[in-house]
């Protein structure tokens, strides 16, 4: 009996040794990893928004001498969609926005404000009488033949110190030259009789009251619509990155026709109009509010 229990105790041994070191074999079963929290990934902005401001050295008044300057600040606006390059923005472009894009041609809604003209400030304009100021508004259409060179016309309705209608047409060859853009073109205006009269025609109560010490009065004058000016101008751009941008611009106009026949041109100012001025602007990106 005794012998039996000790073959049972060792073919018990046998058979179970096997299983143990097999076991032994397996590596180690880790518990499973717990799932990783979700990472929280904002959506891509659908607009950037650009702000700036823009001081210009300006002609004191319409048709001033080229010696008389006045100050001018400028605000600067624009949204685009993100991921877009920055839009081209002339110096002598109203304020406005595209509501048909059509990749080359676009076509909006303009603004300009026109700043008024005070007799008192300048000895020049004595006895003249003052301007008020004049909103313009109507809209701009404009095309790209090819990607560096944009032709823009507007055309815009006055009300308040001019009642008329005013035209512009620009070209515009704009060039990328690393981080500057270079930009440069001709430039042609045009205004009915109602633009024109407010600021070049001469009533006979203002050729008497215009005396000044030293100057003969000036005579009686009406202006007529037509062309109003050609010229040409010229903006240098620099994007230091994709937030701040610098840019110099400069302008001239030439005036002709009814203006530049005005009494107060011919005798007080000037047909050769300048203009310069540097700005900087500021983009950040903006989720839509609706």
């Amino acid at each position: 009996m005794a012998s039996a229990a000790w073959r049972f105790v060792v073919v018990l041994a046998v058979l179970v040794t096997p299983g143990l070191a097999a076991a032994a074999d397996l590596p180690p079963q880790s518990a499973p990893p717990p799932n990783a929290p979700a990472t929280y990934t904002p959506a891509a902005p659908d607009w950037i928004v650009t702000v700036g401001v823009e001081p210009r050295a300006v002609p004191a008044w319409a048709g001033a001498s080229d010696s008389r300057f006045g100050l001018s600040v400028f605000p600067l606006f624009s949204i685009r969609k993100a991921g877009t390059p920055p839009e081209f923005f002339g110096a002598r472009d109203s304020f406005g926005f595209s509501i048909i894009d059509l990749g080359q041609f676009q076509l909006g809604p303009v603004g300009k404000i026109i700043w008024q003209r005070k007799a008192s400030s300048y000895t020049a304009l004595n006895g003249l009488g003052d301007v008020g100021y004049a909103i313009q508004a109507g809209g701009f259409a404009q095309f790209w033949p090819v990607p560096w060179l944009r032709l823009r016309g507007e055309v815009r309705q006055g009300f308040g110190g001019e009642t008329g209608v005013t035209g512009d047409l620009f070209l515009d060859a704009v060039v990328p030259i690393g981080q500057f853009r270079l930009s440069a073109g001709p430039r042609m205006t045009v205004q009915s009789a109602a633009a024109l009269s407010p600021y070049f025609s001469i009533t006979p109560a203002q050729s008497a009251g215009s005396t000044v010490a030293g100057l003969p009065a000036l005579p009686v004058y009406n202006a007529g619509g037509g062309i109003y000016s050609y010229g040409a101008g010229a903006q240098l751009e620099y994007f230091w990155n994709p937030q701040w941008q610098t840019h110099v611009l400069a302008e001239y106009e030439r005036l002709t026709g009814s203006a530049a026949d005005s009494p107060l041109v011919i005798q007080r100012g000037s047909p050769n109009q300048f203009t310069v001025g540097f700005g900087t602007t500021y983009s950040f990106n903006m989720r839509p509010w609706w």
